[in-house]
Order: C-alpha cells, then structure tokens, then sequence
C-alpha cells in the first residue's frame, strides 16, 4: 500500500466517523432514555419478557450505591461462570478439537479479562478454547462487558445532567437495552458483511490440507465472524485466533481492515453526541469529540512516520522503500498497520493487525502512552466517555476555578472537594497499579524470567503488558510469556484494579453531581465548549499522563529510541 493510499483510507475513515457520529449518538439517547426506534416493534417484547423473567421494574432507577452494586454483582457472577465453563470445557459439547479444562491460573486471568472488557489473552484461542466456549462464554463477555461500560458512561452523564435528583437509573435496563438496541444489531450486520469478505464462520473441525512442499497442515476454523464483529464493536479485541485481527480468517483484506477500524471507533466517538444531547447543547459534545480527535490525529501522524522510514540500525533497499515491515502483514503495509495500532490503543480494544513488538520505539511508545493517558481518544465503549470526563474534564474545570479563583463548574454545577478526590483516586489507582506491579516485575525473578529481550526493550514489554491489563485494553506487546501463575494473577488484579477502581469513583461522582442544582452562569464562569477548553482538555490529559509515566518510559522506548540511531543493539 503506498503512502497516498493509506492517506486516503485514513481521511475515509475519519469522514466516516464524523458523519455517523451525530445521528448515531442521537440514536443511542433515544435507546437509553427509552423512546421508541426503528426498533422498537421488534425488540420491546424481547427486552419486557427479560425484564419479567428478571423480576425487574424498568421504572424504577437506583441511587449510585445501588447501581454500583449491580454492577460488581454482575461482573462477580460473570466472572466465576466463565471460570467454571473453562474448567469443564472437556466434557461440554461443540468441542470438535478436543480442547481439555484450562489451567486454573489461566481460567482465572482470562475470566477476569473477559468480563472486564480487557480480552487479555495469555493462550491460542484456536487451540485452547472449545467452540462453547468461544461462543457461549467469550463472545457473549464481549456483549455483557461492552454493555456494562456504555451503561456506566449513561448513568455518569445522567449525573452531570440532571438537576437534584438522587437516581442515575436502573443497571439492569440500561444493560438490557445496550444489548438488545445497539449492540446485537450492528454485530449481527457487520457478522455478514465479514462472512461475505471472507472471514470464517463454521462448526467444521479443523482442515487438513496438503502444501506445495507436499506436507500436511492443520488450519483451525471456527465460529470467528460473529465474535469477530462484537470484538470490535464492543472493544473488546479477543481473537478467535492467537494472531487476532493479522489472522486472515479474521481480518482477510484491506476492506475488512477498514471496517474493522470503523466498528472500533463507531460507539466512543458517538457517545460524544449522546453527552451533548442528554446536557441538552451539543456543543459540549463536539467539545470531547474535538480533543478526542486532535489526540488520536496526532498520534497516528507520529506512530505512521516512525513506522514508514527504514530501521536504521538494518537498512536495505526493501525498508527504506516499505518502511518497517517487521512483524507486519504485507497486504496492509506499515502505514495502516500504524493506524490500526493507533486505532485500537487509542480505544480499550486489544486486537492488533501487526506484532507490537516489532515496532520501532517510538511507534511502541505512541501506543503506549495512548494507553496510559486512561483510553480516552476515543477510549473504549462508554470508559472512553467516563474517562475523559473524569481525567479530563472533572481536573480541567477543577484547574480552571483555581486560575481564576472561584469554585469550579461543569454544566452548570459546582465541582467541589468530593468530586476532585473521587476523580483523583481513580487516576491515581490506575497509575499504582501499572507502575507498581511494573516495578515488581522488574525486580523479581518471576516477572523477568518470561521477558524475551534485554535492555531498554525488555522493560518496555513488562511495562505495556501492565498498562494493557490495567487500561483494559488486551493488546500485547510479545515477546513476553504471559501464561505463568505470576503474570496470571497479577494481570488479573491488574485488570480488576483498572476497570472498577474507575467504574466506582465514576458512580459516585455521578451520585453526588445529580443531586445538585444548576447554578446560573455568570461572568466567571469557564465555558466549556470553544477552542480554549479543548486546549485545556487535552492539555491536562497529556501533562497528567506525562508527569506521570515519563519516568517509566524514559526507561523503555524513549532511551531504546535514542540507542537506536547510536548504533546500541542489545
């Protein structure tokens, strides 16, 4: 793909994410606030028949100690059926390659990692999970996890928005309709349109064909094009197979690449316009769309200019013409697989068209950093909106008060001592637990004895794979073995600590913020929707993130990229 092409498709995509973000966010208000769709005849018998066999009243909300129960009680009991359905896989049906119960350590981390939306795999799907278990317990975390997050996102924007009233909604209505109106919809649609570009879907055993060389090869096949869909729709990016979206059973050409990249950032970018809507002025939307898009236009302009030069430690005629293709896939080049990783670092979603690995250091740090700025350009389904609300927006207006020496507002309302430690703990709880358990990696015979590099580079993998796990995003950098008891648990806790030590701050802000009145806008108050505030959102999350990780990262890419051009190989 020559650098014009990837230009073009890169601008296609960004059109189209523009275009469907208004009608789309207007279209997930009027799911979540319960109005009549295109839908509706359809599925409102399905969604009151779950709502009867459930026992819940759909007109009844819930405070936010309430919906946070909900929500952890869910994710628990999520969390121990998939545990128990690894297990006994062996003697469940649909299994046609045989796969036995999965270690307890790895049941464990990959149970967690579904339900918290982190899709982390430490195995080969292809070989280590049934066809049950792909579908019946994988697939559908990708649909309850993804549905868990919008519904989080919807309960915190009811908060800012509302004008004292103590509820947020129902936890159990908002999951129900994110599944029934937006999730399964679009997955099912975008399931046949993969199918007709040739991604897989089958109940066959694997294929055994014959090579040119005259061997044999056993090619796995599966049900991969319904769990292909919701894998990045939902963020989630859990392959069926171990390559992920690289697989051509996944991902067969530059058309699937492209719809691929469009799923995953459909629903964070129009979540935007949601907000806007339910505060009732859209241009507090635009307002999140904007820094989102300037943060991740950025970071696809520098991942794409570190990928498409030759390595300078091995040049040759081929890289300096196709740039770095290590590790790469020659039908989408290194310009679309800079954007892609930038695509799916810059949103919770763990697949990966390309080894991570193998990117020059400064395309490594940019997915990196994507990461530990908390996901919030776009940021995953509904964690990318809470997120920048609570890293970005909640400190921004905080800032801004300081600055000017009044009580900071947010649509109308004040922000006050609650809300900036609430906000406060969840940034702080992300950053211990991706520096710490780093840390204890390094320094421990159990966590460096599964890094496959020296140096600079070795570090770097420790360190993504636990910002990955913490940021709920999934990808891996490899060259690190992850499937150890070790990297199992800690990932686990690591994935648990990210996504609700998040999720609870989220909600309590949300319940404090509901209760208050508007206040009227004065002459002090900091608008919150032109240039100026963009500039200061995206000014606090990158120095937030900076100040934060640069240390960390100094030892990682940011030395590597400097040896590098010295000539130090390790």
């Amino acid at each position: 793909m020559t650098n014009l092409e990837a230009l073009v498709q890169g601008l296609a995509l960004l059109a189209a994410i523009v275009l469907a973000t208004r009608p789309f966010g207007g279209y997930i208000q009027r799911v979540m606030a319960g109005e009549r769709t295109f839908l509706t005849p359809v599925v409102r018998p399905v969604e009151r028949g779950i709502y009867r066999v459930l026992g819940v009243d759909e007109s009844r909300e819930q405070p936010w100690t309430s919906y946070a129960i909900s929500v952890l009680v869910f994710a628990f009991v999520g969390i121990l059926v998939l545990y128990l359905q690894q297990r006994i896989q062996g003697l469940l049906p649909l299994n046609p390659g045989g796969a036995g119960p999965v270690a307890p350590n790895l049941a464990f981390n990959t149970a967690v990692s579904f339900e918290t939306n982190t899709n982390w795999q430490n195995y080969a799907g292809e070989t280590a999970m049934s066809d049950l278990t792909q579908m019946a317990g994988l697939a559908v975390r990708n649909f309850t996890s993804a549905a868990m997050g919008l519904a989080v996102a919807i309960a915190l924007v009811r908060g800012l928005t509302r004008r004292g009233i103590r509820t947020i909604g129902n936890f159990w209505v908002d999951v129900t309709r994110t599944t029934l109106y937006i999730l399964v919809p679009i997955a099912f649609v975008a399931a046949i349109v993969l199918v007709s570009q040739g991604v897989v879907q089958s109940f066959n055993p694997a294929a055994l064909v014959h090579t040119l060389q005259g061997g044999t090869q056993t090619i796995p096949v599966g049900p991969v094009a319904s769990q292909e869909a919701i894998k990045e729709l939902g963020n989630n990016g859990g392959g069926f197979f171990n390559a992920n979206s690289a697989h051509p059973f996944e991902n067969p050409n530059g058309l699937t690449n492209w719809i691929e990249m469009f799923l995953i950032l459909l629903i964070p970018f129009a979540l935007t316009n949601t907000f806007g809507r339910m505060a009732r002025d859209e241009r507090q939307g635009w307002a999140l769309f904007a820094a989102m898009m300037v943060i991740l236009v950025v970071a696809v302009a520098v991942s794409t200019a570190s990928e498409i030069r030759a390595n300078p430690l091995f040049p040759s005629q081929v890289s300096t013409a196709l740039g770095n293709m290590e590790g790469k896939e020659v039908r989408f080049g290194a310009q679309t697989s800079a954007l892609f990783s930038v695509v799916t670092t810059g949103t919770s979603t763990g697949a990966v068209n390309a080894m991570q690995d193998s990117f020059l250091p400064l395309g490594g740090l940019v997915s990196l950093f994507l990461i530990e700025l908390g996901e919030v350009a776009p940021g995953g389904i509904g964690a990318g909106l809470y997120g920048h609300l609570v890293f970005g927006a909640i400190l921004a207006v905080f800032i801004a008060g300081l600055m000017v020496g009044r009580t900071p507002e947010y649509l109308g309302k004040k922000i006050e001592s609650f809300e900036v430690k609430m906000a406060m703990l969840a940034v702080l709880a992300m950053a211990a637990s991706i520096l710490v358990l780093t840390a204890i990696a390094a320094a421990t015979p159990a966590g460096t004895s599964s890094v496959a590099n020296a140096g600079p580079h070795g570090f770097t993998e420790i360190l993504y794979a636990f910002s990955s796990m913490t940021g709920n995003n999934g990808s891996a950098f490899a060259g690190l073995n992850g499937n150890t008891p070790f990297y199992n648990i800690a990932g686990a806790f690591a994935m648990l600590i990210g996504r609700f030590a998040e999720i609870v701050p989220a909600l309590a802000i949300a319940g404090s913020m509901a209760g208050k009145r508007a206040v009227a806008p004065s002459l002090g108050t900091f608008p919150t929707t032109g240039a100026l505030w963009v500039g200061l959102l995206i000014g606090v999350l990158v120095i937030v993130g900076a100040l934060t990780f640069f240390p960390a990262l100094s030892l990682g890419p940011i030395v590597e990229e400097f040896l590098m051009h010295a000539g130090k190989v390790f």
